[in-house]
């Protein structure tokens, strides 16, 4: 399973963006929604808004700051742990340069994560709503894909690329 993050907006203190599912075969499973007035790119179909700490622009020298940069764009493995911090089980991204633990997890503003991703609606400026609902609703995607033995991958990047 493919997971794309397009980061659609950078702000001072926060990024919003948004999550894409491809399934296999680009079909849409029981959760996933066809989105904000039925957009769609391509194969990917939108799930959810995200919003993560402050974008840096790590390849021309921008420094991390712990717990209050986002993650560079790039593709990494996600898979399910424990995580004793949340007391809860949740996705994680493994391969994160500079970066560890990094979890897509429920909150509400950027103060909320320690450099993750939350998952929710954007709906009020800065912030997302009804995180604890879609972090579950992902959950649910991630353990249907792994139980199909599909490994699952999470692509960030700043503009998806539609092929036609």
């Amino acid at each position: 399973m493919e997971i794309v993050l397009e980061r659609i907006a950078k702000r001072k203190t926060y990024t919003i963006g948004r999550l894409y599912i491809q399934t296999q075969g680009g079909e849409l499973s029981t959760f996933s929604l066809t989105g904000r007035d039925g957009e769609s790119l391509g194969n990917l179909n939108y799930f959810c808004d995200t919003l993560e700490p402050t974008w840096r622009d790590y390849v021309n020298g921008g420094r991390r700051i712990r717990d209050r940069s986002a993650i560079p764009e790039g593709r990494y493995l996600v898979l399910i742990v424990w995580s004793k911090e949340h007391a809860q089980w949740l996705p994680i991204l493994w391969g994160i340069p500079m970066f560890k633990d990094v979890f897509i997890q429920e909150g509400e503003m950027s103060v909320d994560t320690t450099g993750g991703i939350i998952v929710g609606r954007n709906v009020k400026v800065g912030k997302v709503l009804d995180s604890h609902i879609w972090l579950h609703r992902l959950k649910h995607k991630i353990l249907e894909a792994q139980q199909r033995n599909e490994q699952v991958w999470i692509t960030i990047t700043q503009k998806v690329k539609v092929k036609q």
